[in-house]
């Protein structure tokens, strides 16, 4: 059985376990409600909450299919709100989808691929009766704002990294996987703001439209989500600009190390180059060379190049190439 929850609340407390086949409720004020979540449902299950709570047919098959982007649909007196979920699994982050049918006195969550489940959501919420009766679009409220608090981690973390390989680009040069893994992780943040995007429309609707089942004082909540989505925007622009910045920085200074290296080498050869030149004229062994009868030629020879040597080091020095 994929249900997870299913309880009846009364005026902020739970009042007793409800199944999904059962008839609804009796249902009084807006501070009666029925919470159902569910994970990985079939197909059968969804289509007996359906038939329970009049869910619409669209949405029934959005939620079974799990292949949406966040939005929000308004379905007579209903709605209907996707939302993704995100998490760390062996330094990618992987992608599951909530969906959430919410009517008057009923929200149902439905999971698909969530490494968080929603029961330290359910005990936060019941440790506060008085906005626990407030009704479904606080609920609605708690499972936004539980899904896009699981994004901060994920961005702190990947910022940790990002941090560490910019260090290490201004001290080394980045290695091969290094700067591989820096590709993979802008793709990785490209992805994510194909979902800040839409979850952030999805927040911006629920805090300034006329929506069914989101009551006009609890549209601040949703404003308070739609801040959060958009910091984490914030932070994931700044740390795409920062990835862009390690690679320009780090293929800079490779180049400038290559630079120093081949000046090195160039002021090295051309030092090299004297005592190579002179060895060279003297090593002809032509008759009519006078200075090879010199009787302290040798000593005269080697005494330029040393001079010539060391001048060309001090000016290389000097330049610094050496």
């Amino acid at each position: 059985m994929s249900v997870v929850a299913a309880y009846l609340y009364q005026n902020g407390s739970r009042v007793r376990p409800v199944a999904i086949d059962e008839p609804t409720p009796c249902i009084g004020d807006r501070s009666e409600f029925v919470w159902i979540g569910l994970l990985d449902p079939t197909e059968q299950e969804l289509l007996v909450l359906q038939d329970k709570y009049g869910l619409h047919p669209l949405a029934v098959e959005d939620a079974f299919k799990a292949h949406q982007l966040p939005k929000v649909d308004v379905y007579g007196d209903q709605l209907f709100v996707v939302v993704r979920t995100a998490h760390l699994e062996q330094d990618s982050i992987r992608y599951g989808e909530t969906a959430v049918f919410v009517g008057k006195h009923h929200i149902i969550s439905v999971r698909h691929g969530s490494a968080r489940a929603h029961k330290e959501l359910r005990r936060q919420l019941e440790a506060s009766p008085a906005l626990l009766s407030q009704g479904v679009d606080y609920v609605l409220h708690g499972v936004l704002d539980f899904v896009v608090d699981g994004y901060l981690p994920i961005v702190e973390a990947i910022e940790e990294e990002v941090l560490a390989m910019e260090q290490q680009a201004l001290n080394t040069s980045l290695a091969r996987d290094q700067v591989a893994r820096i590709f993979r992780l802008r793709r990785e943040m490209l992805r994510f703001q194909r979902i800040l995007g839409p979850m952030s429309e999805v927040c911006s609707k629920l805090a300034r439209l006329d929506m069914p089942c989101v009551d006009v004082e609890a549209r601040p909540y949703f404003s308070d989500v739609l801040d959060h989505v958009r910091r984490v925007q914030a932070m994931v622009d700044g740390l795409r600009e920062v990835l862009t910045s390690v690679f320009e920085v780090s293929a800079l200074l490779e180049q400038q190390r290559q630079g120093e290296i081949t000046r090195q080498l160039a002021a090295w050869a051309a030092i090299l180059a004297v005592p190579t030149a002179i060895a060279g004229i003297y090593g002809m062994n032509f008759e009519n060379m006078p200075e090879l009868k010199t009787t302290y030629g040798y000593f005269v020879v080697l005494s330029v190049i040393a001079v010539l040597c060391v001048t060309l080091y001090l000016r290389f020095r000097r330049a610094k190439w050496l």
